[in-house]
């Protein structure tokens, strides 16, 4: 049964109770979509009372709670949604010796991102023929050889770690018995994850470039940029 003193004790607990209010986070630095689906994650986990949801199309996160709840996810993002640090990687290719001229290549990358490089070129291939007699035509594809370079940083200080992919192809001298115009394309691969320290040359292993006799070997230094 309800009194006056219970109604206005509920009266003064309701008067109380802060006022909920709708605002927008914008992300600054966290713009890759998982990013932002973890820090939307980590802001429900913390604030479990407050209704938290991401927009994607403006690269924010609206949120619907207390004043004091609002205040909470301002000061996390702000914590997690920092500018992401840069590395310069230099990758060198050399033939073990000092003889042969090693190849560089230096590629700018932020902590937690991939980077992709291609040197190269096109290669035609012929795939075939159709038509009859004068009228016939040459049906040709392209095959990029070269250097395909992947890599990704992640981490920071003491604590990075360097995932690379090195694809080299190049063109053989012997043909193919399936066409007598169809080329033989080499192919070595080097795939793997290696720990990082700044400015201490890493040596990420050694590749043996079939039809060469050669074996090369592959190195890179990562130093901070920002």
């Amino acid at each position: 049964m309800l009194t006056a003193r219970n109604i206005a004790a509920q009266t003064q607990v309701a008067d109380q109770k802060p006022a909920e209010g709708y605002a927008t986070l914008y992300l600054a630095n966290l713009t890759d979509v998982r990013e932002a689906n973890d820090a939307v994650t980590d802001l429900r986990n913390m604030l479990p009372k407050a209704k938290i949801y991401r927009v994607d199309s403006a690269n924010a996160i609206s949120i619907y709670a207390t004043p004091e709840d609002i205040e909470r996810a301002q000061k996390i993002l702000a914590d997690i949604d920092r500018p992401r640090k840069t590395y310069r990687l230099t990758y060198t290719i050399s033939d073990g010796t000092t003889q042969g001229v090693p190849q560089r290549f230096v590629m700018i990358v932020g902590s937690g991102n991939k980077i992709t490089l291609k040197q190269g070129a096109r290669v035609p291939i012929v795939t075939g023929t159709y038509g009859t007699g004068s009228d016939q035509n040459t049906q040709v594809q392209y095959m990029d050889v070269g250097i395909n370079l992947d890599a990704t940083l992640e981490g920071h200080g003491d604590e990075m770690r360097l995932r690379t992919k090195i694809e080299q192809t190049s063109v053989a001298e012997e043909k193919s018995n399936v066409g007598i115009q169809d080329p033989v394309i080499h192919q070595s691969v080097m795939e793997g994850e290696s720990a990082i320290a700044l400015g201490k040359p890493v040596l990420l292993g050694s590749v043996d470039i079939p039809g060469s006799g050669k074996r090369v070997e592959v190195s890179v230094v990562a130093e901070a940029v920002k």
